[in-house]
């Protein structure tokens, strides 16, 4: 327990423990009681906010795919193998530092390469006046390069930072990032039905949508630049976390205008036994969900943009028929990810979660036999 000089903790106090301990740490200024409600003010606004985060989170990729029609040669498996590769490397390294990292300078780094990434596609194609080639072709996978640098800073420091706070927080960066690929297809679909039929219609309008979505992008980086750490609720739940010894938390304190200093823990009383589990603790703990995670993702790739994006021959919907395949994933991933939502359709049990997950291996034969086979 957190015991300042300047103010005693009685253990026999008839108040509840966590009261007790919120005006211990006020005494130290660490975080102020609740008294009024005040300091926890603003949970819609911070969940709106991090819907928006959580949709610029993946709007790059999901552009760069919603775009599959514009590519001269399909090049989507080649993005995705990139994309995961340097995530991958990215979020690891990261991981294994992140008790130590600054959070505030990783999400804002990672914003800033999404933007930059997302901005670079339509500057590369003006510069090359639309046409193709090897050099071309190295540029679009340099900038997912960079696009998979931002999305392995951003997607672990914001769970990470927002796994300090209210867990509906949590829930709304993750539907948000759902939320992207419903948009970014209805964005595309739109801008190639607009310009269709002018000249150069589908340049214009694959331009036209790229732009829109680095504007998205530089929203995002507004937003957590200059809005997500001034509300009450949010900058109430960072006070919380640096008051238990985070050290991620100070930097954007300081951007909310909180002035703390580090306080320690004392070596005695009951935080002896809150001590922090290793990487190596936390996965063999967790050993079910990191395989579970690992079949999604894989058989997730394998058919979105793995598939849906191949050349599949001639066919009456003509360049639209990638897009249509992708929006129809999209809009049901989407709604798939509200149904935890129903309490009724709540799968909590680790071994429902794995047979759900192995259950979804069916998909394989399904798609094969239906490219195949179909006509």
């Amino acid at each position: 327990m957190f015991t300042p000089n300047s103010c005693s903790f009685n253990v026999r106090n008839p108040k509840s423990t966590v009261e007790a301990r919120t005006e211990d740490l006020a005494c130290k200024k660490m975080i102020p009681p609740i008294t009024n409600g005040a300091e926890l003010r603003g949970k819609t606004s911070a969940m709106i906010v991090c819907w928006l985060l959580g949709n610029g989170s993946l709007f790059v990729w999901n552009s760069m795919l919603s775009a599959e029609d514009y590519y001269l040669s399909h090049c989507s498996r080649v993005f995705t193998l990139v994309y995961v590769v340097i995530t991958l490397g990215t979020s690891s390294i990261l991981a294994y530092y992140e008790a130590t990292i600054n959070t505030r300078k990783r999400n804002l780094i990672g914003y800033l390469l999404l933007f930059l990434s997302a901005l670079a596609i339509p500057i590369l194609d003006l510069a090359t006046s639309g046409n193709g080639g090897l050099a071309t072709y190295i540029g679009i996978c340099c900038i997912a390069i960079i696009f998979g640098l931002g999305d392995g800073c951003v997607e672990g420091g914001m769970i990470g930072d927002l796994s300090l706070m209210c867990p509906d927080f949590i829930q709304s960066f993750l539907a948000g990032g759902s939320a992207s690929g419903v948009l970014t297809s209805v964005l595309r679909l739109s801008t190639k039905g607009v310009f269709e039929n002018s000249k150069n219609g589908l340049r214009k309008g694959a331009i036209m949508f790229l732009v829109i979505s680095a504007l998205f992008e530089l929203l995002c980086l507004l937003l957590y630049r200059l809005v997500f750490a001034k509300i009450p609720i949010v900058r109430y739940y960072r006070s919380k976390a640096a008051s238990e010894g985070s050290k991620t938390v100070m930097a954007d304190l300081a951007a909310a205008g909180v002035k703390m200093q580090q306080n320690e823990v004392s070596e005695e009383g009951p935080h002896d036994e809150l001590e922090r589990l290793s990487h190596k603790q936390l996965l063999l703990g967790n050993k079910d969900y990191a395989i579970i995670a690992f079949l999604v993702t894989v058989l997730t790739f394998s058919i979105f943009p793995g598939f849906l994006a191949e050349d599949t021959g001639k066919h009456g919907l003509d360049t639209w028929c990638a897009l249509i395949l992708i929006a129809m994933y999209n809009v049901l991933d989407f709604l798939a990810r509200y149904i935890p939502l129903v309490e009724s359709l709540k799968l909590e049990s680790r071994r429902g979660l794995m047979s759900a997950t192995i259950f979804r291996f069916a998909f394989l034969p399904a798609f094969y036999f239906t490219a195949k086979y179909g006509d």
